[in-house]
């Protein structure tokens, strides 16, 4: 019997979405104007107990804005990792600057040891300004990327930055929820520990706008300098006079809407999500061959994405694995190609990337949605039980 199609990562709206755009368009606030857009703003602050937020278009416009924010330009170099989405590289070159790429560690997020090397062996520090040697163009800001919502090394990244007077972006896109359990920044969230922090709503992350972004900041002049750049940088509400550059990346009052009825499902979709991945840890242990990431200990993640290494005992290729699966009506999706290898970075400064590479060829993400059952888990995983013992036909 064929089973039905289980899709990676889609959203659930079992909650008061339909009744919150319904009114929205009802009272006809549909476009960037609207209560909800404030209402989520200060929803959304409060729940990661910022100081501040706005509401953007979608992730890669708030990490535009925020570059816009710390001055990045063409005269510039921004820290970047090389395992990322290409989302948090781009807007570098959109402000005219150049990524450098650094190395992960065994979270995926950015390796603080190499990030100092780096710093100590390449760069002078002088005069509060960090240079490269190389290039002599100024290194201007580091973006962290939380990936899959496991929370990248913050501590050791905020003493380096911390050292040489480095702003930090958090790209917390796929991280809204995870927060430190001890340590330094304990009860804090992603991506209100850096200067800036940037959330996405997409589709397929743990709440959803459809798309839509969010900045979020302790520093309130930030935080408005951001709301005046993404209303095309008018100075008043009346009069069409600009006095930046500005642009068009606010959110709508519909998305908004959705976005409020998702936050009050959040809680409840990371328990989900917990339990899940429990399951599938669980389970997986019988499997020979794959590995199941784990976490940061010292953290509450949202548990956002599920990442399993494939070992060579498993019997076949991350490649194989993933159409294997995929004729099992089995949605998995392989991790992003590293950045540094991609046509338009070419070019573009690599540190010692060691780490990255071996993740790349062994990582794939499996089924992880907020509505995902207890025996879609199950089925997911005998069915890599199967395809482990030389099985790939579903006899039942």
């Amino acid at each position: 019997m064929r089973k039905p199609f289980i899709p990676l990562s889609v959203p659930s709206l079992q909650g008061n979405e339909l009744k919150y755009v319904t009114e929205a368009i009802e009272t006809e606030w549909v476009s960037t104007a609207g209560p909800y857009i404030q209402q989520f703003e200060e929803k959304v602050s409060g729940y990661v107990k910022a100081k501040g937020a706005v509401a953007v278009q979608n992730g890669t416009a708030g990490l535009h804005t925020a570059l816009q924010l710390l001055g990045v330009s063409s005269a510039d170099e921004v820290i970047v990792p090389t395992l990322t989405f290409i989302a948090a590289v781009n807007p570098i070159k959109y402000c005219g600057a150049d990524p450098i790429f650094m190395d992960c560690d065994d979270s995926l997020g950015l390796d603080p040891h190499k990030l100092q090397a780096y710093f100590e062996k390449e760069c002078v520090f002088q005069d509060g300004v960090l240079r490269n040697k190389s290039t002599d163009k100024t290194i201007k800001a580091i973006v962290v990327v939380h990936v899959f919502g496991n929370l990248a090394d913050m501590e050791g990244i905020m003493k380096i930055a911390e050292r040489y007077q480095l702003p930090v972006i958090e790209d917390a896109t796929e991280a809204l929820g995870s927060y430190y359990t001890s340590g330094r920044y304990a009860q804090q969230y992603a991506g209100t520990i850096g200067t800036l922090g940037v959330y996405s709503f997409n589709g397929n992350k743990i709440i959803t706008t459809g798309g839509g972004g969010m900045i979020v900041s302790n520093n309130i002049k930030l935080i408005d300098r951001a709301r005046y750049l993404t209303t095309q940088a008018k100075r008043d509400s009346l009069y069409y006079i600009h006095d930046d550059i500005g642009f068009n990346y606010r959110m709508t009052n519909i998305q908004a809407a959705l976005g409020i009825a998702q936050l009050e499902q959040l809680e409840t979709f990371i328990e989900t999500k917990k339990q899940n991945y429990f399951q599938y840890k669980k389970e997986l242990a019988e499997v020979n061959g794959l590995n199941l990431l784990s976490f940061r200990k010292d953290t509450r993640p949202n548990y956002w994405f599920y990442a399993i290494e494939v070992d060579k005992s498993f019997g076949h290729s991350r490649h194989k694995l993933i159409e294997l699966l995929g004729n099992h009506h089995i949605q998995a999706r392989p991790i992003w190609d590293l950045i540094h290898q991609q046509i338009p970075y070419k070019k573009n400064c690599a540190y010692t990337i060691e780490t990255a590479p071996k993740y790349l060829e062994s990582v794939i993400n499996l089924p992880c949605s907020s509505n995902l059952a207890k025996n879609d888990v199950s089925f997911i995983v005998a069915t890599l039980k199967r395809l482990s013992a030389g099985i790939e036909e579903d006899k039942s």
